[in-house]
C-alpha cells in the first residue's frame, strides 16, 4: 500500500526536492502529483509500477471489439463514446450512461485502461451509449469547475443528438445522433465522480425539464462517491487501504487542492448531506442507485448519504459491495483474476443494467 508521510515528514521531503531546472516541489501526493513552487503540475506516477498498465490510454477503434465500438468527438468539451452493436435495427435507440471519472478532482483520463475495461463491458452489459469526457483537473481548476464541465457534456451531447440528419461533418457524432435516447439519460460517476452526478444532476433538475428537452436525467449512479466530513468516520479510522488508488492522505490532499480556498470537507460538494448544505427536500434530484463498499475506508459517509436521501423522500437504491474496497472494480487485474472480485463486479454491473431498465 502506499501512503503519504506525516505533514512535516512531506515538507522536509519536498524541501530537498529541486528539479534540474531549478523548480522546487512545495505540494505533493505521493506517487501521483507534484506541485512546483512556479504553479506547475507533475502528474507522472511515480508509485508502484505494476499499477502502471491501468492508466495506460487505449485508443479508438471503429472496428468492432468485444460487440462495441469506441470513437472519439473532439469539441467542447472532447467526447469518448461507446457504442454497442445494434442486433435488432427493430429495437430502436438506446439509453445513454454520462460516466464522470473519478480521481480526487486532481487526476484520471477516462482513456484509461482502468474506465475502459469496466465501460465498455457496461455499454454492452446494459446495453447503452456510454458517454465520458475529460474533466478539467485540480489544483489548476478547483471546483466546482468540474461540475460545469459536467453540464457541458450534457449540452453539447445534447447538441449532437438534437441535430438534423447530415448535418453532422463527424461520422461518429452522426453514429451519437441516431443511436441515443435523450430521453433515458442516466450519470454514473467514480468516486469522487460520484460527487459530480448528485450536483450535476441537481442543476439539471433546477433548471426544469422544458430547459433540458428533450434530454432528461433518468437515473444517478454514485459508485463509491466522495462524500466526507472534517471529522473522520468510525469506517475511516478503523478500516484500512488495501489499494495504491486510495489512501486518507490521498483523499485529504486531493480535496485541500480541489475545494474552494479556505473550504473544510463539510463543504456541500463534499457533504451534500450536512449543514452547510441545502436540505436535500428542496433538491431536485433523480431516481439513485448508489454503490458502497463494505471495506470502503469512507463507507460510513456513502451510508449517511443514502439515508439522508431516504429521509428527504428521495428515491433512492443501495449496493453493497461486500468485502469489497474503493473502486475495486476498476482493477482490472483484480476483476480478471480473483473470482470474488469478478463476481462482485458481475453484481455491479447487473444492478446498473436492472436499474437502467427500470428508469
Amino acid at each position: 500500500m502506499a501512503t503519504v508521510g506525516t505533514e512535516s515528514q512531506q515538507q522536509q521531503h519536498q524541501a530537498t526536492v529541486v528539479l534540474p531546472d531549478g523548480r522546487k516541489v512545495v505540494d505533493e501526493v505521493s506517487g501521483w502529483l507534484r506541485v512546483f513552487d512556479d504553479g506547475s503540475i507533475d502528474r507522472t506516477w511515480t508509485g508502484p509500477p505494476e499499477a502502471l498498465p491501468l492508466m495506460q490510454p487505449v485508443e479508438p477503434y471503429a472496428v468492432p471489439r468485444d460487440g462495441h465500438t469506441l470513437h472519439d468527438l473532439p469539441g467542447e468539451p472532447d467526447l469518448r463514446v461507446y457504442h454497442p452493436e445494434l442486433k435488432d435495427p427493430a429495437s430502436g435507440r438506446f439509453p445513454v450512461i454520462v460516466q464522470l471519472h473519478g480521481g480526487g478532482f486532481c487526476i484520471s483520463d477516462p482513456s484509461w485502461l482502468m474506465y475502459h475495461h469496466f465501460y465498455a463491458r457496461l455499454a454492452c452489459a446494459v446495453p447503452a451509449v456510454v458517454v465520458t469526457a475529460q474533466l478539467p483537473l485540480a489544483p489548476e481548476h478547483r471546483l466546482p469547475a468540474q461540475m460545469d464541465a459536467g453540464v457541458d457534456v450534457l449540452r453539447r451531447l445534447r447538441s449532437i443528438a438534437t441535430s438534423d440528419a447530415g448535418t453532422l461533418e463527424d461520422p461518429a457524432a452522426e453514429l451519437l445522433r441516431e443511436a441515443a435516447d435523450l430521453s433515458r439519460v442516466f450519470l454514473v460517476g467514480d468516486s469522487s465522480g460520484g460527487n459530480l452526478v448528485h450536483h450535476v444532476a441537481a442543476r439539471v433538475g433546477e433548471d426544469g425539464a422544458d430547459a433540458w428537452a428533450p434530454l432528461r436525467v433518468a437515473g444517478g449512479v454514485p459508485i463509491h462517491p466522495g462524500f466526507v466530513r472534517a471529522t473522520r468516520s468510525r469506517s475511516e479510522l478503523e478500516n484500512t487501504s488495501d489499494s495504491v488508488f486510495f489512501t486518507l492522505d490521498m483523499a485529504d490532499k486531493f480535496l485541500a487542492m480541489s475545494l474552494p480556498e479556505g473550504a473544510t470537507k463539510d463543504h456541500p460538494y463534499t457533504c451534500p448531506m450536512g449543514p452547510n448544505a441545502l436540505p436535500l427536500e428542496s433538491v431536485p434530484l433523480p431516481p439513485m442507485l448508489v454503490a458502497v463498499a463494505e471495506k470502503d475506508l469512507i463507507r460510513d459517509t456513502n451510508l449517511e448519504y443514502c439515508d439522508a436521501l431516504r429521509a428527504a423522500g428521495k428515491e433512492v437504491e443501495v449496493l453493497i459491495n461486500r468485502g469489497m474496497s474503493h473502486s475495486f472494480y476498476l482493477n482490472k487485474f483484480a476483476v480478471d483474476m480473483d473470482p470474488t472480485t469478478g463476481e462482485r463486479a458481475q453484481e455491479l454491473i447487473d444492478a446498473i443494467k436492472s436499474f437502467v431498465a427500470r428508469h
